[in-house]
């Protein structure tokens, strides 16, 4: 259900209920790409029942479904067709296209090639806690879950979220951990980890598989002045994540156990998807503050000290 997820924080002045929220995207449900419609993006049933609700209530937490459709139109088609089109200007006027004229052909022809373009389509899990005020969208890039925040802003009367800040960087936290071998409470430090320098060369390290506590890694950021920008971490032996330098959880991995018996309640249908909803909020909801307070605690949204943060 969360393979990635980017963290917001709900602007406290916002409130709503489960039913004017439904109504409310109901104008924002998911339709194909027309012929010439290069990208539709909207809501849908999260779970996945035909002309169901668009918000999912799993105890007290709102699920949703972003769905993105694109039309997969290659650059090599479009020059192609430009090329064509452009010869055959030249063939019968004697001139070739200036620029401006070239831009217009380009247009032209995307125009006409988008018919024929296949569609992609991209499903992004949407958890919102109108209680705790959190926003998780299971984005594995930061342009995804802006455009999610962007479709609930427009949507939802009054609606406002910003992304999660810490008092300490998670770069910063991250070489700490390595640099000391010692990890915050509750979590452990797996076997993968990047590290870039600052200086005009960006230079990269990357290790897989590999054990990180070793000089090589603590001379490449005491010495070499590298920073981490990811490292692998497991929370309390049952998620393990990669956590990034923008503080985005990635490649998240419920450990064997967790959803024990997931099998039979996948022949149960509707149960199944209320039992996975349960325990992945349930999951994350409990790894995300502690993660958090691990950086030095959550930065309010209009201000610069430290919140301890709640359980989700």
């Amino acid at each position: 259900m969360f393979k990635n997820a980017i963290v917001y924080r709900i602007a406290p002045s916002w409130a709503a209920s489960l039913t004017d929220c439904e109504a409310a995207l109901q104008p924002a449900r998911f339709l194909p790409c027309s012929a010439s419609q290069p990208q539709s993006i909207g809501w849908l049933e999260p779970r996945g029942t035909a002309h169901g609700p668009l918000i999912e209530s799993a105890g007290g937490e709102w699920l949703l479904r972003l769905v993105v459709e694109s039309r997969v139109l290659p650059g090599a088609v479009v020059k192609r067709r430009v090329d064509d089109i452009m010869q055959k200007i030249e063939r019968d006027t004697g001139r070739k296209p200036g620029r401006k004229q070239a831009k217009e052909i380009r247009e032209e022809a995307v125009l006409q090639l988008l018919p024929q373009a296949f569609t992609r389509q991209s499903a992004l899990p949407v958890w919102m806690s109108p209680v705790k005020r959190w926003l998780l969208v299971a984005a594995g890039s930061q342009a995804r879950a802006d455009a999610a925040v962007t479709l609930l802003t427009k949507s939802l009367p009054g609606f406002e979220a910003a992304l999660v800040q810490t008092v300490e960087s998670p770069a910063a936290a991250m070489a700490h951990w390595l640099l000391s071998g010692e990890p915050p409470a509750g979590f452990s430090i797996d076997r993968e980890c990047e590290l870039k320098a600052a200086d005009e060369m960006k230079s990269v390290v990357r290790y897989a598989r590999h054990a990180l506590d070793i000089n090589e890694i603590r001379e490449h950021i005491g010495q070499g002045g590298k920073r981490p920008t990811r490292l692998a971490l497991t929370w309390e032996g049952r998620v393990s994540f990669t956590l990034t330098e923008a503080l985005q959880i990635r490649k998240i991995d419920f450990i064997d156990g967790v959803f024990e018996g997931r099998a039979e309640r996948a022949a149960q249908g509707d149960d199944a998807f209320d039992a996975d909803a349960a325990i992945a909020t349930g999951e994350l909801g409990r790894l995300v503050p502690e993660l958090l307070n691990a950086l030095g605690g959550e930065l309010p949204l209009t201000g610069a000290t430290p919140v301890p943060v709640p359980p989700i």
